[in-house]
C-alpha cells in the first residue's frame, strides 16, 4: 500500500525554523513532502536544505499558492509582522490554510482568523505540546482547533509526525487557550516539585528518594516524572524550552485570565518566580531554572 503524500498535499511552506520548526520540517521531508521554509535568521535553515528543503527569500515566498503554510514563531508581534502587508493572504486565496502552531494569545488568534477571513486563507490553530526532543521523535501532540474543513485537510499531514492531534472544535481561540492553560499546568508542576524538594531536603530527606517514591504510585505520570528527573539533574543552562519563552507564556495567560475577569492566584506566584529568573539573567536557560530561585529563598544555594 502506498503511504506516501497525495499530490495535493506534498508541497508545505514553513515560516520560523526555531527547534521546534526545524524538528518537524525534518520529519515532514524525511516523509516524503516538499517544504519550502522562511526564517528571519536565514542561515538557521541551511541543515534543512542539506535535507531536501527550499529556501524562502520572503515569507510570501514560502507559502505554496492556495496551500497549506506553517507558522511557529515565538510570540504574537513576530506572527502579526508576518501578515503586516498583506502577500501571505494573497498567496492563499479563498482555498489556502494558515496553520498557526506558536503559542499566542487567543485574541490574537482571534484577530487574524478575522483577517483571514477578509482577505486569504483559512486559520487554523495548532499549537505544539512537546519540547524538541519529542518532537524530533515524532511524540509532540497537537491541539487543533477551526473550521472542520480545514481540519480535515491537515489532520493526516500532522498525524504523519506526531503521536495524537486532538481536535478542540470550530473557535480559533479554542487551541490556544488549550495550549496557554496546558503550560501553565505544566510550570505550577515545576513550582509544586522544586518546593516539595526543598521541603524534604531542609527536613533530612534526600529529595530522589522521595521523587522516586511519589513516581510510583501518586504522581506515576510523564510530566511528573519527566520534569522531576529534569529538576534533579541540576541541569538548567542548555534549554529545551527558553525560561524567556515562559515568562512570555505566563504573561498570556494572565492577559487572557484579566480579560475573562478569572482570578488565579497560584498565576500570579508563578510569574513573579519567571521575573525574578530574568531579572538574574536567566532569560535564555532552560524553563525549569525558576527552582534555583526556590532553593535559593530556602538557603540551598
Amino acid at each position: 500500500m502506498d503511504t506516501s503524500p497525495s499530490k495535493e498535499a506534498q508541497s508545505l511552506g514553513f515560516i520560523g525554523i526555531g527547534q521546534m520548526g526545524g524538528a518537524m520540517v525534518a520529519n515532514w521531508l524525511a516523509e516524503g513532502y516538499s517544504v519550502r521554509v522562511y526564517n528571519r535568521t536565514a542561515e538557521k535553515a541551511e541543515p534543512l536544505e542539506k535535507l531536501g528543503a527550499v529556501r524562502a527569500e520572503t515569507p510570501a515566498d514560502a507559502v505554496p499558492p492556495s496551500g497549506i503554510v506553517m507558522t511557529c514563531v515565538s510570540d504574537d508581534a513576530a506572527l502579526q509582522s508576518i501578515f503586516a502587508d498583506g502577500s501571505i493572504f494573497r498567496r492563499l486565496g479563498a482555498d489556502g490554510i494558515h496553520v498557526s502552531m506558536s503559542t499566542i494569545s487567543p485574541k490574537t488568534a482571534a484577530e487574524l482568523a478575522a483577517r483571514h477571513r477578509k482577505e486569504g486563507g483559512t486559520y487554523l490553530a495548532c499549537p505544539v505540546m512537546g519540547r524538541p526532543d519529542t518532537v524530533a521523535a515524532k511524540r509532540q501532540t497537537f491541539y487543533v482547533s477551526g473550521p472542520l474543513s480545514a481540519r480535515r485537510a491537515v489532520q493526516p499531514i500532522l498525524e504523519r509526525i506526531s503521536r495524537r492531534v486532538l481536535e478542540l472544535g470550530d473557535e480559533p481561540e479554542a487551541a490556544h487557550v488549550a495550549k496557554l492553560a496546558s503550560n501553565f499546568l505544566i510550570a505550577a508542576v515545576v513550582e509544586s516539585l522544586g518546593e516539595s524538594f526543598a521541603f524534604v531536603e531542609k527536613s533530612g530527606l534526600p529529595a530522589q528518594v522521595f521523587f522516586e517514591t511519589i513516581t510510583e504510585f501518586l504522581f506515576d505520570c510523564f510530566i511528573y516524572k519527566g520534569y522531576g528527573k529534569h529538576l534533579l539533574s541540576g541541569e538548567h543552562r542548555e534549554p529545551l524550552f527558553r525560561l524567556a519563552l515562559g515568562a512570555k507564556d505566563m504573561s498570556l495567560v494572565a492577559q487572557t485570565a484579566a480579560e475573562t475577569r478569572t482570578p488565579m492566584p497560584l498565576l500570579s506566584l508563578i510569574r513573579d518566580r519567571y521575573l525574578a529568573s530574568l531579572a538574574q539573567g536567566r532569560g535564555d536557560w532552560d524553563w525549569t531554572a525558576i527552582v534555583l530561585e526556590i532553593r535559593r529563598q530556602a538557603a540551598l544555594l
